[in-house]
């Protein structure tokens, strides 16, 4: 038999944690798939999350589940949601393990996955000394020796943010840089050194970076590295079930994570471009908000 819920909520990140709380403190019934495999495993360290900066991804999402375990109208499967079938009122959700839930009300928090980039080495580096977002570890490789591998428009965006946590950086674009001329002038009245050759590998000590090698024999030494990665949602699911996304992948929600596909909602990495803990966090309460209003008023105006 299938079980029945409120709210499905697929995703146990961050986002999908907050609107749990939300709407188990509404005593809303919830369940939370999760295949327990977030993007940020390999991140030692969570920045810019208040009362919680420095903690560690998986001690961030024990606490949360431990104290939504206090309201027991949720609860947590490690499971993948398969297929959902079903409309607004009665969504049908079937996992990988077999089991059906059936909801009144979807919540996709599936955030984001990184593809390789394919550079010998990255993956060796990449949560320790090899970061993303300048502002969740900026701080901790400030004043150092850094190489941005990067091209295009993004790489203007992230040299103009690093610039607050040093001057000492090397552009590797990895190929042509993709800039216009007046790009290239820019950087060059910044007194950015860029190399476009291809890079050969990342040299590095226990997750440490000590050196970029490109393919003509460069080595640029450097203590850490900000790349700009690839990115493909969490989940093709919203995009099945009709959902409107970007061409990045990234699904279209207003103000408060309702899609355009009524029942639906999305939070998180996968409905915004503004990847933070704590922005990922605020988005799913207030997803969580507008779900229990919904139900509410529904079971209002079925009164009348």
């Amino acid at each position: 038999m299938p079980i029945m819920v409120d709210v499905a909520i697929i995703g146990g990140g961050p986002a999908g944690l907050n609107a749990a709380l939300v709407l188990g403190r509404a005593r809303k019934s919830v369940v939370v798939i999760d295949e327990r495999l977030p993007r940020n495993r390999v991140t030692r360290e969570s920045h810019g999350f208040l009362s919680r900066d420095g903690i560690s991804p998986r001690e961030l999402r024990r606490i949360a589940m431990e104290q939504i375990k206090a309201y027991p109208a949720v609860q947590f499967v490690e499971d993948i949601a398969e297929t959902i079938t079903g409309t607004d009122g009665d969504f049908q959700i079937t996992t990988s393990q077999a089991t059906t839930y059936r909801s009144k009300k979807l919540l996709f928090t599936v955030g984001m996955k990184d593809i390789p980039l394919g550079i010998d080495g990255l993956t060796d580096v990449y949560g320790t000394s090899a970061f993303i977002c300048p502002y969740c570890d900026g701080w901790e490789l400030r004043d150092q020796r850094l190489v941005l591998i990067v091209h295009g428009e993004k790489a203007i965006h992230l040299a103009k943010s690093l610039a607050g946590w040093t001057d000492q950086y090397t552009i590797c674009t990895n190929g042509p840089d993709e800039w216009t001329n007046e790009q290239r002038e820019e950087i060059k009245l910044h007194n950015i050194q860029v190399f476009e050759d291809a890079i050969q590998r990342i040299e590095s000590s226990e997750g440490m970076v000590q050196s970029v090698v490109l393919e003509d024999g460069t080595v640029i030494p450097c203590t850490g590295i900000f790349f700009a990665p690839k990115l493909v949602t969490g989940s093709d699911l919203p995009q099945a079930l009709g959902c409107n996304t970007t061409d990045a992948g990234i699904v279209i929600v207003d103000e408060f994570g309702k899609t355009n596909i009524p029942g639906i909602y999305s939070a998180g990495d996968v409905a915004s471009e503004l990847h933070l803990v704590i922005t990922a966090a605020s988005l799913g309460a207030l997803a969580g908000l507008s779900i229990n209003g919904e139900l509410l008023s529904e079971v209002w105006n079925s009164k009348k």
